[in-house]
Parts: structure tokens; C-alpha cells; sequence
């Protein structure tokens, strides 16, 4: 089974250490960067073809919304979840209007999450 290559986008550095270490702890899942702001991340995923991008809504400069369509349209795009400390509602507009493929919130986030998250994606 190949290893899902995961992008951590987060501006604060305790839920990039949290997202990371979720996806550490997933079977089938490892890190191969992190970036703090949207530009970085558009930045890095070119660099490291990631197959996931963990992306933090709120980040300075293009938030994580702007950054999710720039990389959907690139070609071979990275499917894109999205997480925030918004609840569970404010998620489906979130999806709509970036194309990320789903959104879980920070405090919902672990392994089961992460699975769930890429199975239905890569439907």
C-alpha cells in the first residue's frame, strides 16, 4: 500500500504540531512538509507534490480558502482538507466556495478523521 504524502498548514505552531502528530499516528499517512501561511503552502506543495494538504482556514496574507483553488487548479492538484475552530456548519460554505474535498474541525480532528477524510476522496 503506498504512503499518503501530507502537507500540515497551519499559522499556529501548536495545531501544526497537532496536525502533524495526527497524521504520524495514522497508518498509511506520513509528513513530508509544513508550511505557516497560504503563499508558503502554494510554495512547498509545488516542491513536495504532497498527496494531501491538511489547510488551516484563517492564515495571513491569501487565506486558506484562496490558497485550496489555487492549488485545485494546478495541474495533478493534491486533494485539499480543510480545518478551522469555525463549527461544523460553517464547514459546507467552506467547501463551496474553495473545492476542498471536506472540512473537519480542529477539535473533531484525529486518525479516524484523517481515513475517513481521504477514502471518500479518493472515491
Amino acid at each position: 500500500m503506498a504512503v499518503v504524502r501530507v502537507l500540515v498548514v497551519d499559522d499556529q505552531a501548536a495545531f501544526l504540531r497537532a496536525m502533524a502528530s495526527v497524521v504520524r499516528e495514522t497508518p498509511g499517512f506520513e509528513v513530508v512538509g509544513a508550511a505557516s501561511s497560504g503563499e508558503e503552502s502554494l510554495v512547498v506543495a509545488a516542491e513536495l507534490l504532497p498527496d494531501l494538504v491538511l489547510m488551516d482556514v484563517n492564515l495571513p496574507g491569501i487565506d486558506g480558502l484562496e490558497a485550496t483553488r489555487r492549488l485545485l487548479g494546478r495541474d495533478h492538484p493534491p486533494v485539499v482538507l480543510l480545518l478551522s475552530t469555525y463549527d461544523e456548519d460553517a464547514g459546507e460554505d467552506f467547501v463551496a466556495e474553495s473545492g476542498a474535498s471536506a472540512y473537519v474541525t480542529k477539535s473533531a480532528f484525529g486518525p479516524d478523521q484523517l481515513q475517513e477524510a481521504w477514502s471518500a476522496a479518493a472515491r
